[in-house]
């Protein structure tokens, strides 16, 4: 089942969406469907020039030469996929990104990261890329002919908790991208987390409720839990939203609108006065010692 209002977790479409198959004596055009499909799931919903698309293997597909499971092998072991999603990333952000693309999933925990990391250590990365595919689970899910789809979002039978809220780090809503557009961009979005099996908090993206995503307070930020607190120890996590230039055309000096700041006791009201000043909105404040 899916855990809350789909519509606020930013899943809707893909609970609304039936999976795609491909059905014996299928059209010219549902073909079509079924390799546009499979590009946007293996590639993360990256956008995909013709020049980049798989000709031979589209063909091999079209003639029923090769099963959708095929194609998908074929897709997942290409330069395009390759480029993207393993020589320009972390090992380990390319292995989260294996789950979500193959399996529809996040890893559940760190048995499933190092078993990958040992595929790709022994063997290579095609054999890496084969193990998904030619895996039990993929079978199970998908067998030789439906394009695969995300899972991980539902909770299920047999499943930690713990991975079904990873998989919404992965899964940023249904226009969002693993190329372009994601917060962690080319670092692991689940690294330590699997590693320590911590669950997390599920933020709908923005716009899915008021339009607030919070990420992780910063290493780099100015005030750290139980650095600069007073004397009680007292330090308040303050959310703020709405950052934005209060010049017309002129660009923010802001990275991104939404910022979390923690701060100790004595120094909220400062804090609160340079926030306003600078034109954020605070949207909560939570004590965390």
């Amino acid at each position: 089942m899916v855990f809350g209002p789909a519509s606020q977790l930013g899943v809707s479409l893909f609970e609304d969406t039936e999976p795609v198959e491909l059905l014996p004596g299928s059209s010219s055009e549902e073909k079509e469907t079924v390799i546009r499909a499979v590009y946007k799931q293996v590639l993360g919903n990256a956008y995909v020039m013709e020049s980049e698309r798989l000709s031979v293997p589209e063909s091999q597909l079209k003639e029923g030469e090769i099963t959708v499971r095929e194609f998908v092998r074929q897709v997942g072991r290409s330069d395009l996929y390759r480029s993207r999603f393993f020589e320009s990333c972390p090992r380990y952000r390319a292995i989260e990104l294996n789950f979500k693309h193959f399996l529809g999933r996040a890893p559940n925990g760190y048995d499933d990261m190092k078993f990958h990391s040992n595929v790709l250590d022994e063997g290579s990365f095609e054999a890496d890329i084969d193990s998904y595919i030619d895996s039990e689970e993929y079978d199970s899910a998908y067998g030789e002919n439906i394009v695969p789809y995300y899972r991980g979002y539902k909770t299920q039978t047999g499943k930690k908790m713990v991975g079904f809220t990873h998989m919404f780090q992965l899964l940023r809503g249904a226009s969002s991208s693993d190329l372009k557009g994601s917060l962690s961009g080319k670092s692991p979005a689940l690294n330590k987390y699997v590693i320590q099996e911590t669950p997390l908090a599920v933020v709908p993206p923005s716009g899915g409720s008021d339009g607030w995503s919070f990420q992780d307070t910063p290493l780099g930020a100015r005030t750290r839990q139980g650095v600069g607190a007073d004397s009680g120890g007292k330090v308040y996590r303050i959310e703020v939203t709405a950052y934005r230039s209060k010049v017309v055309n002129r660009v923010s000096r802001f990275r991104r609108s939404n910022q979390v700041f923690l701060v100790p006791f004595d120094k909220l009201s400062q804090e609160y006065q340079r926030i306003h000043q600078q034109g954020g909105v605070i949207s909560s404040i939570t004590p965390v010692s």
